[in-house]
């Protein structure tokens, strides 16, 4: 299972916001196309295994478009500012104290 775990992670399985935007306005646009194509022709048909046959064929096409992790959900991929260590502030030792206080005040009441 090893090396099946080192080869998954060759493969770059991230997405940008504007990727996880894009794939989500898509399914949501395929989804909604489907249901309404689908009960037309279920309702012209008077069939709803013909509705559901469209509505899950719409399924499988979003599993396809999303799920794979494609290029072009990685175009705008985020800057991260680099991590700066910072001692603790003064206020948040105060503020842990007061806190600290307080609670030993409420054990002895």
């Amino acid at each position: 299972m090893e090396f099946l775990k080192d080869k998954l992670d060759a493969i770059p399985h991230h997405l940008d916001f504007e990727g996880q935007r894009i794939a989500e306005r898509l399914y949501q646009v395929i989804l909604s196309v489907a249901g309404i194509v689908g009960f037309i022709v279920g309702y012209y048909k008077q069939q709803l295994s013909y509705s559901v046959a469209i509505v899950l064929a719409a399924l499988a096409l979003c599993f396809l478009l999303i799920l794979p992790p494609w290029p072009f959900f990685r175009r705008n991929s985020v800057k991260w500012l680099p991590v700066v260590d910072t001692p603790h502030e003064k206020g948040d030792e105060k503020k842990e104290k007061q806190t600290k206080s307080k609670t030993k005040v409420k054990k002895d009441k």
